[in-house]
């Protein structure tokens, strides 16, 4: 299992969400942050904005999952053809184990191999 995390522009996060839903992965978590990429913010005027107001959504899928979802969210995250500064950033990692609060069912890539 895979964890992907997206940093994208706050305008465009409900139409990611929207088109992982379509796309059949629902289950996302979504939260503001805030930062800056290579560029060091923004200048408007006389006016730096060191910090940047961006939408984190994570999710985690199966090994096989992970290209088309990358390929939904960068598709979807992109502000033209091309994209722009300020798009955004994916990463990815893996995901050892889960635990199902609610039933306690842990799910791992040890059990998934057994």
């Amino acid at each position: 299992m895979l964890m992907i995390r997206a940093i994208v522009r706050p305008e465009k996060s409900d139409e990611i969400l929207a088109a992982l839903m379509d796309a059949g992965f629902p289950a996302v978590t979504k939260y503001s942050v805030a930062g800056r990429g290579k560029q060091r913010g923004i200048k408007i005027g006389d006016i730096t904005y060191d910090e940047i107001p961006k939408m984190m959504l994570m999710s985690v899928v199966q090994d096989e999952d992970k290209d088309f979802v990358i390929q939904t969210i960068m598709e979807t995250a992109r502000t033209s053809e091309k994209g722009a500064f300020g798009d955004g950033k994916i990463f990815v990692s893996e995901v050892e184990e889960v635990y199902t609060i609610s039933s306690g069912i842990k799910e791992g890539a040890a059990e998934e191999a057994a």
